[in-house]
């Protein structure tokens, strides 16, 4: 289980501003790794926790107690994606998006589920699920049923 993770942003402060309105949680300054540095907290049962650094932030291995942010190149694009529970309802999380002047839209993944893609600062994927979304997600998303798709698509034996 995932209890937190870090991506950048243009604007780290307000980033976290966002993400802890979808959760009604708390975004505070995260100053340990990198200056300007924010995250955003769930205040949930695992005290979920999303850190956001400034972009072109790069994670290096450090002598003492954990890893040190320094700046690298700053990118627009990654591989990185999450998907966040939200318990906003789709027009909620939309309307958050449209006065962030952020993309986003519903999207149906196949037939077991559907998330809001929400495309922060218009280049980082987070997948918002909404109550619904979120019963789809843990319906769809068992070890049994990924494997299944597997080998339907004959990625594993």
């Amino acid at each position: 289980m995932l209890f937190h993770m870090s991506i950048e942003a243009d604007d780290p402060h307000h980033v976290a501003d966002v993400i802890a309105e979808l959760w009604d949680g708390l975004a505070t300054p995260f100053p340990m790794v990198a200056e300007g540095s924010w995250c955003a907290l769930a205040n949930d049962d695992r005290n979920t926790m999303i850190m956001i650094f400034p972009r072109g932030t790069v994670l290096a291995e450090s002598r003492d107690t954990g890893g040190r942010g320094r700046r690298g190149p700053a990118r627009r694009g990654s591989a990185t994606h999450m998907a966040i529970a939200s318990d906003l309802d789709p027009e909620s999380v939309l309307a958050i998006a449209q006065r962030e002047g952020w993309p986003a839209k519903l999207r149906r993944r196949g037939r077991t589920s559907t998330a809001i893609e929400l495309w922060v600062e218009g280049c980082q994927l987070v997948e918002v699920l909404t109550p619904e979304m979120q019963q789809e997600y843990l319906r769809a998303m068992t070890t049994d049923r990924w494997m299944a798709y597997l080998r339907k698509m004959k990625a594993v034996a």
